[in-house]
């Protein structure tokens, strides 16, 4: 919207670079372009503004398929006043020389012719696709036909109206079709869900069956291996018991040979220990028969002599003296 002040009387305008004005005093083209400033008089001014800048036309319309279905198109078309000129000359773009305000919609009917058109190729297109062909493959089919159609149409161009791009966003059914359509295909997700969620399961299972095995076989293994230790450990004590036994018959066979040879070093040490005391019990006879009686009393008195104890004092009492004394005397009377 161009920017009008007042000055005086006069009115001042100034507008956007994205504005095409004209400006006719008197019926005479005086201003005629964009991004203009300049004073003018309203009694005998006439003011357009034309918007040149792209500009984005969403639209959404009903169709009806080729097996009598309804669907939602929603698509976008971006164009242009390529010709500011013609459109002016075509579109009531005219201004209030006191507010700047367009006195009519022109862009609005732009938007119905553009919306018609693009409608009206559309609906072509859709009326000879059955539903599964135009969600399918439909998008792109119908915003080739958008775009042909609107390349095509005299009007545009005749107003100065140049498509920059057509876009078509999507092309939805019915919401109860739409669900219709979602299940098969939901429950064939659901199908691979559960057919993966079995996979799953199976190979969960196999692997505890495998894990179960590989436990038995370690059971198996170590139970095998514990009845080989207590065989190797029975043989082990089998031989500890021979070798013991062994070792004890011949510490027994080395303490009886050693007590055999014992007993006959006795044996002959009392043989010959008596052979010597009878030769000498001999000889001391045969010394003793050979010697005269007065000789073996001596011998027999110093052999009394040294078998008697010794006596380290002696003491008399009277008492003694006295019983001796009178034995004395009485032997003597005898």
């Amino acid at each position: 919207m161009a920017d009008i002040s007042r000055r005086f009387g006069r009115r001042h305008l100034r507008s956007a670079p994205t504005s095409h004005i004209r400006h006719h005093r008197n019926g005479s083209l005086a201003h005629d372009g964009t991004g203009l400033s300049f004073w003018f008089r309203p009694l005998s001014a006439a003011l357009s503004e034309v918007p040149v800048n792209d500009r984005e036309l969403a639209m959404a319309f009903h169709a009806r398929t080729a097996d009598f279905q309804d669907v939602t198109v929603q698509a976008t078309v971006t164009y242009r006043i390529s010709e500011p000129g013609t459109a002016a000359d075509r579109l009531d773009f005219s201004i209030d020389p006191d507010t700047g305000i367009w006195r009519g919609d022109p862009l609005e009917q732009l938007s119905t012719l553009l919306t018609e058109t693009a409608q009206q190729h559309a609906l072509d297109v859709l009326a000879r696709t059955e539903l599964a062909a135009a969600l399918a493959d439909g998008v792109a089919a119908v915003r080739e036909r958008i775009a042909a159609g609107l390349a095509a149409e005299p009007r545009l161009p005749a107003t100065g109206i140049e498509v920059v791009a057509t876009r078509v966003v999507a092309i939805r059914p019915e919401p109860e079709v739409e669900r219709a359509l979602r299940t098969p295909a939901r429950e064939r997700i659901q199908q691979e869900a559960d057919r993966a969620t079995y996979e799953r399961r199976a190979v969960a299972v196999e692997r505890e069956r495998t894990i179960a095995e590989n436990e038995l076989a370690s059971r198996i293994e170590l139970a095998r291996r514990e009845e080989e230790l207590v065989e190797q450990h029975g043989t082990n004590t089998r031989r500890e018991a021979e070798e013991a036994a062994a070792a004890d018959a011949v510490r027994t066979e080395a303490e009886a040979a050693r007590t055999v040879r014992l007993a006959e070093a006795q044996a002959q040490a009392a043989r010959v220990s008596g052979e010597a005391r009878a030769g000498a019990q001999g000889a001391w006879l045969r010394v003793h028969g050979e010697a005269d009686p007065a000789t073996l009393h001596a011998l027999a008195a110093t052999r009394l002599a040294e078998n008697l104890p010794r006596i380290e004092s002696l003491t008399l009492s009277p008492d003694l003296l006295t019983d001796v004394l009178v034995r004395l005397g009485r032997g003597g009377r005898a």
